[in-house]
Protein backbone atom coordinates (compact mmCIF):
# COMPACT_ATOMS: atom_id res chain seq x y z
CA UNK A 1 0.00 0.00 0.00
CA UNK A 2 1.37 3.47 -1.33
CA UNK A 3 2.50 6.30 1.50
CA UNK A 4 -0.61 8.33 -0.12
CA UNK A 5 -3.19 5.59 0.50
CA UNK A 6 -2.13 5.27 4.30
CA UNK A 7 -2.24 8.87 4.88
CA UNK A 8 -5.24 9.16 3.46
CA UNK A 9 -7.09 5.64 5.37
CA UNK A 10 -5.64 7.32 9.14
CA UNK A 11 -7.00 10.74 8.37
CA UNK A 12 -10.57 8.95 7.62
CA UNK A 13 -10.11 7.50 11.48
CA UNK A 14 -8.64 10.36 13.38
CA UNK A 15 -10.92 12.67 11.51
CA UNK A 16 -13.67 12.21 13.45
CA UNK A 17 -12.27 10.77 16.94
CA UNK A 18 -10.53 13.91 17.13
CA UNK A 19 -13.54 16.27 16.22
CA UNK A 20 -15.53 13.78 18.90
CA UNK A 21 -13.07 14.79 21.17
CA UNK A 22 -13.35 17.95 20.82
CA UNK A 23 -17.34 17.67 20.84
CA UNK A 24 -17.07 16.08 23.81
CA UNK A 25 -14.51 18.42 25.71
CA UNK A 26 -16.19 21.66 24.46
CA UNK A 27 -19.95 20.18 25.20
CA UNK A 28 -18.84 18.27 28.63
CA UNK A 29 -18.73 21.40 31.30
CA UNK A 30 -22.10 23.05 30.21
CA UNK A 31 -23.81 19.18 30.40
CA UNK A 32 -22.16 18.94 34.13
CA UNK A 33 -23.58 22.05 34.74
CA UNK A 34 -27.01 21.79 33.16
CA UNK A 35 -27.11 18.11 35.53
CA UNK A 36 -25.97 19.91 38.23
CA UNK A 37 -28.94 22.42 37.72
CA UNK A 38 -31.49 19.80 38.53
CA UNK A 39 -30.55 18.09 40.90
CA UNK A 40 -31.50 18.08 44.45
CA UNK A 41 -28.97 19.78 46.89
CA UNK A 42 -29.37 16.75 49.03
CA UNK A 43 -29.16 13.97 46.25
CA UNK A 44 -25.82 16.28 45.46
CA UNK A 45 -24.34 15.86 49.25
CA UNK A 46 -25.46 12.35 49.36
CA UNK A 47 -24.07 11.38 45.88
CA UNK A 48 -21.55 13.69 44.62
CA UNK A 49 -20.05 12.11 42.02
CA UNK A 50 -23.07 11.14 40.16
CA UNK A 51 -23.52 12.49 36.77
CA UNK A 52 -27.35 11.86 36.13
CA UNK A 53 -30.05 12.71 38.62
CA UNK A 54 -31.90 9.96 40.25
CA UNK A 55 -34.88 12.86 40.22
CA UNK A 56 -35.16 15.65 38.28
CA UNK A 57 -35.99 19.32 39.71
CA UNK A 58 -37.07 22.37 38.24
CA UNK A 59 -36.68 24.01 41.85
CA UNK A 60 -33.39 25.70 41.48
CA UNK A 61 -34.84 27.72 38.67
CA UNK A 62 -37.48 29.15 40.55
CA UNK A 63 -35.51 29.94 42.98
CA UNK A 64 -32.87 31.78 40.73
CA UNK A 65 -35.37 33.24 38.84
CA UNK A 66 -37.80 34.57 41.49
CA UNK A 67 -36.13 34.64 44.81
CA UNK A 68 -32.62 35.92 43.27
CA UNK A 69 -34.09 38.50 41.26
CA UNK A 70 -32.31 36.89 37.77
CA UNK A 71 -35.57 37.98 35.83
CA UNK A 72 -34.98 41.40 36.70
CA UNK A 73 -31.61 40.91 35.72
CA UNK A 74 -32.22 39.55 32.68
CA UNK A 75 -34.74 42.35 31.82
CA UNK A 76 -31.76 44.65 31.84
CA UNK A 77 -29.03 42.90 30.77
CA UNK A 78 -31.47 42.72 27.67
CA UNK A 79 -32.23 46.33 27.52
CA UNK A 80 -28.24 47.19 27.85
CA UNK A 81 -27.61 44.49 25.10
CA UNK A 82 -30.24 45.50 22.45
CA UNK A 83 -29.85 49.05 23.55
CA UNK A 84 -25.69 48.69 22.37
CA UNK A 85 -26.06 46.39 19.60
CA UNK A 86 -28.62 49.02 18.10
CA UNK A 87 -26.93 52.77 18.77
CA UNK A 88 -23.51 50.56 17.98
CA UNK A 89 -24.30 49.83 14.57
CA UNK A 90 -26.14 53.26 14.00
CA UNK A 91 -22.40 54.93 14.49
CA UNK A 92 -20.50 52.24 12.85
CA UNK A 93 -22.39 52.06 9.75
CA UNK A 94 -21.69 55.27 8.40
CA UNK A 95 -18.15 55.50 9.95
CA UNK A 96 -17.11 52.12 8.18
CA UNK A 97 -18.67 52.41 4.77
CA UNK A 98 -16.41 56.27 5.05
CA UNK A 99 -12.96 54.65 5.85
CA UNK A 100 -13.94 51.61 3.08
CA UNK A 101 -15.13 53.79 0.71
CA UNK A 102 -13.94 57.43 0.70
CA UNK A 103 -10.43 58.83 -0.26
CA UNK A 104 -8.82 61.02 2.52
CA UNK A 105 -5.35 61.36 4.22
CA UNK A 106 -4.36 58.11 5.65
CA UNK A 107 -7.64 56.45 4.80
CA UNK A 108 -5.30 53.38 4.77
CA UNK A 109 -4.39 53.42 8.25
CA UNK A 110 -7.45 54.84 10.38
CA UNK A 111 -9.12 51.58 10.57
CA UNK A 112 -6.11 50.44 12.42
CA UNK A 113 -5.95 53.27 14.60
CA UNK A 114 -9.62 52.59 15.74
CA UNK A 115 -7.87 49.52 17.14
CA UNK A 116 -5.62 50.85 19.14
CA UNK A 117 -7.87 51.39 21.96
CA UNK A 118 -7.53 47.93 22.51
CA UNK A 119 -4.04 48.25 23.17
CA UNK A 120 -5.06 49.52 27.13
CA UNK A 121 -7.23 46.97 29.41
CA UNK A 122 -10.29 47.72 30.43
CA UNK A 123 -9.41 48.48 34.21
CA UNK A 124 -7.16 51.08 32.87
CA UNK A 125 -9.74 52.90 31.83
CA UNK A 126 -12.14 52.23 34.54
CA UNK A 127 -10.76 54.72 37.53
CA UNK A 128 -11.50 57.83 34.91
CA UNK A 129 -14.54 56.32 33.83
CA UNK A 130 -15.97 55.80 37.17
CA UNK A 131 -14.64 59.62 38.28
CA UNK A 132 -16.52 60.94 35.29
CA UNK A 133 -19.37 59.23 35.69
CA UNK A 134 -19.82 60.14 39.15
CA UNK A 135 -19.21 63.54 38.60
CA UNK A 136 -22.28 63.24 35.89
CA UNK A 137 -24.61 61.29 37.94
CA UNK A 138 -24.89 58.24 36.06
CA UNK A 139 -23.28 55.85 38.46
CA UNK A 140 -26.16 53.22 39.07
CA UNK A 141 -27.57 53.88 35.76
CA UNK A 142 -28.09 50.93 32.65
CA UNK A 143 -27.60 54.42 30.18
CA UNK A 144 -23.90 55.12 31.05
CA UNK A 145 -23.39 51.42 31.51
CA UNK A 146 -24.34 51.35 27.74
CA UNK A 147 -22.33 54.49 26.97
CA UNK A 148 -19.55 52.53 28.18
CA UNK A 149 -20.00 48.83 25.78
CA UNK A 150 -20.78 51.61 22.72
CA UNK A 151 -17.36 53.44 22.96
CA UNK A 152 -16.13 49.84 23.60
CA UNK A 153 -17.45 47.95 20.60
CA UNK A 154 -17.71 51.01 17.98
CA UNK A 155 -14.17 50.63 17.18
CA UNK A 156 -13.97 46.56 16.29
CA UNK A 157 -17.40 47.09 14.79
CA UNK A 158 -16.03 49.61 12.27
CA UNK A 159 -13.23 47.66 11.86
CA UNK A 160 -15.06 44.40 10.95
CA UNK A 161 -17.87 45.78 8.55
CA UNK A 162 -15.07 48.60 7.28
CA UNK A 163 -13.59 44.80 5.70
CA UNK A 164 -17.32 43.70 4.37
CA UNK A 165 -17.95 47.08 2.76
CA UNK A 166 -14.74 46.77 0.43
CA UNK A 167 -16.02 43.58 -0.88
CA UNK A 168 -19.26 45.23 -2.16
CA UNK A 169 -18.95 45.57 -5.55
CA UNK A 170 -18.42 49.71 -6.56
CA UNK A 171 -20.25 48.62 -10.29
CA UNK A 172 -23.41 48.39 -7.93
CA UNK A 173 -23.47 51.55 -5.73
CA UNK A 174 -22.49 53.43 -9.38
CA UNK A 175 -25.74 52.31 -10.91
CA UNK A 176 -27.32 53.49 -8.02
CA UNK A 177 -25.75 56.78 -8.56
CA UNK A 178 -27.10 56.94 -12.23
CA UNK A 179 -30.76 56.09 -11.15
CA UNK A 180 -30.18 59.50 -8.74
CA UNK A 181 -29.50 57.80 -5.49
CA UNK A 182 -27.75 59.84 -2.90
CA UNK A 183 -25.11 58.50 -1.12
CA UNK A 184 -27.03 57.94 2.08
CA UNK A 185 -29.59 56.12 0.23
CA UNK A 186 -26.88 53.99 -1.55
CA UNK A 187 -26.27 52.92 1.57
CA UNK A 188 -29.57 51.99 2.64
CA UNK A 189 -31.25 50.57 -0.23
CA UNK A 190 -28.08 49.17 -1.94
CA UNK A 191 -25.17 48.28 0.42
CA UNK A 192 -27.11 47.17 3.70
CA UNK A 193 -29.23 44.76 1.86
CA UNK A 194 -25.80 43.18 0.80
CA UNK A 195 -24.14 43.11 3.68
CA UNK A 196 -26.95 41.79 5.92
CA UNK A 197 -24.32 38.85 7.05
CA UNK A 198 -21.82 41.10 8.21
CA UNK A 199 -24.66 43.11 10.06
CA UNK A 200 -25.37 39.66 11.79
CA UNK A 201 -22.35 38.82 12.71
CA UNK A 202 -21.19 42.38 14.30
CA UNK A 203 -24.90 42.32 16.21
CA UNK A 204 -24.05 39.73 17.42
CA UNK A 205 -20.25 40.15 18.91
CA UNK A 206 -21.75 43.09 20.22
CA UNK A 207 -24.62 41.42 21.82
CA UNK A 208 -22.02 38.83 23.77
CA UNK A 209 -19.88 41.64 25.05
CA UNK A 210 -22.64 43.43 26.76
CA UNK A 211 -24.24 40.29 28.01
CA UNK A 212 -21.37 38.65 29.24
CA UNK A 213 -19.40 41.67 30.61
CA UNK A 214 -18.68 42.14 34.13
CA UNK A 215 -16.22 44.41 35.20
CA UNK A 216 -18.11 47.50 34.39
CA UNK A 217 -21.02 46.23 35.61
CA UNK A 218 -19.43 46.00 38.83
CA UNK A 219 -18.06 49.33 38.59
CA UNK A 220 -20.90 51.26 37.67
CA UNK A 221 -24.32 49.44 39.02
CA UNK A 222 -23.03 47.44 42.67
CA UNK A 223 -24.85 50.09 44.65
CA UNK A 224 -28.08 49.21 42.91
CA UNK A 225 -29.63 45.60 42.82
CA UNK A 226 -32.28 47.00 40.62
CA UNK A 227 -30.22 47.56 37.67
CA UNK A 228 -27.92 44.98 38.44
CA UNK A 229 -27.30 42.80 34.93
CA UNK A 230 -27.19 38.59 34.85
CA UNK A 231 -23.47 38.51 35.07
CA UNK A 232 -23.19 40.39 38.56
CA UNK A 233 -25.99 38.78 39.94
CA UNK A 234 -24.53 35.54 39.34
CA UNK A 235 -21.04 36.77 40.98
CA UNK A 236 -23.58 37.72 43.89
CA UNK A 237 -24.81 33.97 43.74
CA UNK A 238 -20.70 32.72 43.67
CA UNK A 239 -19.85 35.18 46.39
CA UNK A 240 -22.27 33.50 48.75
CA UNK A 241 -21.80 30.45 51.29
CA UNK A 242 -25.32 29.89 51.50
CA UNK A 243 -26.35 29.61 47.90
CA UNK A 244 -26.69 25.78 47.07
CA UNK A 245 -24.38 24.80 44.19
CA UNK A 246 -27.31 23.45 42.63
CA UNK A 247 -29.06 26.82 42.51
CA UNK A 248 -25.62 28.91 41.51
CA UNK A 249 -25.59 25.89 38.62
CA UNK A 250 -28.78 27.15 37.61
CA UNK A 251 -27.74 30.38 37.64
CA UNK A 252 -24.98 29.86 34.84
CA UNK A 253 -27.55 28.35 32.86
CA UNK A 254 -29.20 31.59 33.17
CA UNK A 255 -26.61 33.38 32.25
CA UNK A 256 -25.22 31.27 29.25
CA UNK A 257 -28.17 29.68 27.36
CA UNK A 258 -29.42 33.02 25.62
CA UNK A 259 -26.26 33.36 24.41
CA UNK A 260 -25.99 29.56 23.24
CA UNK A 261 -29.76 30.11 21.37
CA UNK A 262 -28.62 33.28 19.72
CA UNK A 263 -25.61 31.76 18.46
CA UNK A 264 -26.85 28.92 16.89
CA UNK A 265 -29.87 30.35 15.49
CA UNK A 266 -27.70 32.61 13.70
CA UNK A 267 -24.66 30.39 13.25
CA UNK A 268 -24.92 30.40 9.52
CA UNK A 269 -25.17 34.24 8.91
CA UNK A 270 -22.56 34.42 12.08
CA UNK A 271 -20.36 32.55 9.95
CA UNK A 272 -20.63 33.88 6.25
CA UNK A 273 -20.00 37.37 8.06
CA UNK A 274 -17.18 37.24 9.63
CA UNK A 275 -15.96 34.63 6.15
CA UNK A 276 -16.70 37.22 3.96
CA UNK A 277 -15.91 40.09 5.87
CA UNK A 278 -11.92 38.47 6.56
CA UNK A 279 -8.41 40.46 4.99
CA UNK A 280 -7.59 39.23 1.79
CA UNK A 281 -4.55 39.04 0.11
Amino acid sequence: MSRDRVERAALRVLKPLVIAVFVAVTAFPFLYMVMLSVRDIQELILDPGSLWPRRLTLDTYADVLTRQGFLTFMRNSAIVAVASVAVTLLISIPGAYAVARLRFFGHRQVHFLFLAVYLFPAIVLAIPLFVLFTMMGLRGSLFGLILVYIAQTVPVTVYMLRNYFETVPRSVEEAAAIDGCTRLSTIWRVVLPLSKPALMATGLYVFMIAWNEFLFALLFLVERRESWTVSLGLSQLAGSIEIPTTVLMAGSVVLTLPIVIVFFASERLLTEGLTAGAEKG
